[in-house]
């Protein structure tokens, strides 16, 4: 078996009057996250990851900012194409690991929900997606309230006979 290790990190700034959706599922707050697509910076974050470890560039490169047809998307559209284009090169998920960091809202009640949801998306069970939700004790961009950022960490396996 061929396994695969990668990483994937995102950012958002908060932005008033859009909905704020994290791991697929909207969250009642104050702000929403600003960005070209739904802003989903957990999903974003894992899609990097994903292709990444596949070794097929980048969430930009596959779904660009520049593009039309990718304004105001829902982020689940594009992991399920991510999951796909993994798929094709004949890889699975092993495993999710990610962290979302934030100081408001409170996200450990939402988990999971996003499991199950992510989970449904991507076509595996939610006992391979581990997320967890932490703060930076006020420190930084994220401390003062101003964004949203993401990591996760992928293994990916492809069985060699």
């Amino acid at each position: 078996m061929k396994i695969r290790v990668g990483f994937g990190y995102d950012v958002h700034a908060f932005a008033d009057n859009r909905d704020l959706w994290l791991g697929g599922i909207k969250i009642d707050h104050t702000q929403g996250l600003l960005g070209h697509s739904d802003a989903d910076v957990l999903i974003h974050a894992i899609c990097d990851a994903l292709l990444g470890a596949a070794n097929l560039r980048d969430i930009g490169f596959h779904f660009p900012d520049t593009a039309g047809e990718f304004k105001n998307i829902d982020s689940k559209i594009l992991l399920a194409q991510t999951m796909q284009l993994i798929r094709d090169k004949g890889f699975e998920l092993g495993n999710i690991d990610a962290t979302i960091c934030a100081e408001r809202p409170k996200l450990n009640p939402h988990i999971p929900a996003m499991q199950k949801v992510l989970a449904e998306v991507m076509k595996v069970e939610t006992d391979e997606i581990s997320i967890k939700a932490t703060t930076t004790e006020k420190l930084g961009f994220v401390g003062r309230q101003e964004g949203i950022a993401a990591y996760a960490t992928v293994l990916i396996q492809k069985h060699t006979y």
